[in-house]
């Protein structure tokens, strides 16, 4: 015979075996005791020591029960053995009470260990038919029979007892087994909010820094620039010159304050002040040669209106690409290529300056990293290809679709 507990009813014989084993022991002992006094031959020594080790091997054995639950492999024998034990103590007693005590605790036993499936019908088979044989030697017939009656009754109120206090027994583990869970999905909740929240910060401490690299930092190099210019100019003595740079130093700064103004409001700024990308980058183009006296040739080759927030990160990375060519590239031309496909712009930014190692920018500088992050952002990607002495060239591929734009 095969046996296999089931999980559940293995935790139950291994948590609450109490109550049931308790009963089992005060009945089996007290009925054991009791058949010592009706029968004397029970009284010899050597036969009460062999009876009452006997009885006490049977009741350590249900005690010991959820040790053997654990090991499906022993179940069998230990069905096997238990019946064997009750059959030799029932027929040493020579009374049906202790067998009907024995054999009964032992069904119910088997219901509370294998539920009602076929291994608990097998081992009732088997129990009962050791109690059968028990019954005819202790006992006449007749009382046997009425034993009979009176068992198949007791047989179903214990099997019909087990059944439901197994029930409810993992009613209440399943209870206790779903608030274990309850608790450990609000751990989990907890900790993946705390997760989020910081998440979060980063991010906005992210945004509020290229919002601020891109007006402040941005608007502020290109004043020092032009500053340098009017200086430059007065000191060749071209006031005229050096007026008009003002002129355009004061409607920068105006800009500037005024993109300032819409971070500080957490307004993400859609570049409504021009009407599209290609004057945008023609007014950019025009003030960074005044600047810098540099020329800059710009080609642009648009087939639509573009979406505003991919209007904005176009002109933000060009801005920031032709900042880094006047500060930086010590460069005699520049040239701006845009062009759109029918799925993404690209925009290029090169110049024919001294260069640099993209894989040693110290850190501390945000400009490729702000536009790598608004390319990023934007669902598209930004490269920076440069040697020493041979010029630098940033291209980046935007999405034209608004799906790819992160608000972040």
């Amino acid at each position: 015979m095969s046996t296999k507990p089931t999980p559940a009813s293995i935790q139950k014989v291994e948590r609450d075996p109490n109550l049931f084993v308790w009963f089992l022991t005060f009945v089996v002992g007290g009925l054991a005791i009791w058949a010592m006094f009706q029968k004397p031959e029970l009284q010899a020594p050597l036969t009460a020591v062999v009876y009452l080790a006997l009885v006490l091997v049977h009741i350590l054995l249900h005690w010991v029960l959820g040790i053997i639950a654990s090991q499906p492999k022993k179940v069998f024998w230990y069905v096997v053995f238990q019946g064997v034990l009750a059959f030799t103590i029932s027929w040493m007693s020579g009374q049906i009470g202790v067998v009907f005590a024995l054999f009964m605790g032992l069904l119910g036993e088997a219901v509370g260990l294998f539920g009602l499936k076929r291994h608990a019908v097998f081992s009732g088979v088997y129990y009962l038919t050791l109690a059968t044989v028990n019954a005819t030697q202790v006992a006449d017939p007749a009382v046997i029979g009425w034993t009979l009656v009176g068992i198949v009754p007791m047989v179903i109120f214990v099997v019909a007892y087990v059944a439901l206090y197994m029930r409810q027994a993992q009613a209440r583990e399943q209870a206790q087994t779903l608030l274990t869970e309850l608790e450990a999905a609000n751990r989990q909740l907890s900790e993946y909010a705390a997760q989020v929240e910081e998440l979060t910060i980063a991010a906005e401490r992210q945004r509020m820094a290229r919002e601020l690299h891109d007006t402040l930092s941005q608007g502020l190099a290109g004043l020092i620039l032009q500053l340098e210019a009017v200086d430059a100019h007065l000191t060749k003595e071209r006031p005229d010159r050096a007026h008009k740079i003002v002129r355009d130093a004061m409607q920068q700064a105006r800009e500037t304050l005024a993109d300032a103004r819409r971070a500080i409001s957490d307004l993400r700024s859609s570049v409504d002040f021009v009407p599209g990308l290609e004057q945008a980058l023609e007014t950019e183009v025009k003030r960074f040669e005044d600047a810098t006296g540099l020329p800059c040739e710009l080609a642009v080759l648009l087939n639509s209106e573009l979406p505003d927030p991919i209007v904005e990160i176009g002109l933000r990375i060009v801005s920031e690409a032709l900042t880094n060519v006047a500060r930086h590239a010590q460069a005699t031309h520049a040239w701006i290529q845009v062009e759109e496909t029918e799925t993404q712009l690209c925009l290029e930014v090169r110049d024919d300056g001294q260069g640099f190692d993209p894989e040693a920018v110290e850190a501390g500088h945000y400009g490729l990293l702000g536009m790598r992050e608004r390319a990023r952002l934007a669902g598209g990607r930004l490269d920076v290809s440069s040697e020493q002495g041979q010029g630098t060239a940033i291209k980046a591929w935007l999405p034209l679709s608004l799906d790819g734009v992160s608000h972040e």
